[in-house]
């Protein structure tokens, strides 16, 4: 009999835990950071990713809110263990906002195309392209940056680590996703 992560009964109380998993997982990943300028490289996306392709819509949405929600209540979640609403609202915030459509995006697609490779590769990339557009115009609304400034310093040098991130994310979502059944 295979095991599974759904339980019928407790099934609040299954999906708060997953909710609040994979919202620790994206404050522990975020920390794994290196500062390379305004955007620091972190692989909050990784857990973001993995939730959209393991939780569900719901799941995986209310997963990012919560790490937002518990930044913006100043936990030091965001990298470099920043928190609080300036930080949200700094620069960088857009991306974290981002984590929201991401996890989203890649949990939609996954619904409809049963969480097939490819569902969780278009999936992460238009996630990806949704978190990086909203994040890079807030950024440049904020800083007064020009869009070719922007693109060199907040999405260019994050292209090669973020495909390794997809990669890895659906990896760990088809060998784990039988394990969790999507609501």
């Amino acid at each position: 009999m295979e095991k599974t992560f759904n339980s019928k009964s407790g099934g609040n109380t299954y999906s708060l835990v997953l909710i609040a998993l994979f919202a620790a997982l994206t404050a522990v990943f975020s920390q794994i950071s290196v500062p390379i300028g305004p955007v620091p490289i972190n692989l909050g996306l990784l857990s973001v990713f993995t939730a959209g392709g393991l939780l569900g819509i719901k799941r995986a949405v209310m997963s990012q809110v919560l790490y937002v929600l518990l930044g913006a209540a100043g936990v030091p979640v965001f990298a470099g263990f920043k928190g609080g609403f300036a930080a949200l609202s700094g620069p960088t915030g857009g991306y974290i906002i981002g984590y929201i459509l991401a996890a989203g995006t890649v949990a939609v697609l996954c619904r409809f195309w049963k969480k097939r490779a490819a569902a969780l590769i278009t999936g992460m990339l238009i996630g990806l392209i949704l978190c990086y557009a909203f994040g890079t115009v807030w950024f440049i609304i904020l800083t007064q940056t020009d869009f070719a400034s922007a693109l060199s310093s907040c999405v260019l040098p994050f292209l090669p680590g973020d495909a390794v991130k997809i990669a890895a994310a659906t990896t760990i979502c088809l060998r784990l996703g039988k394990m969790f059944k999507a609501k």
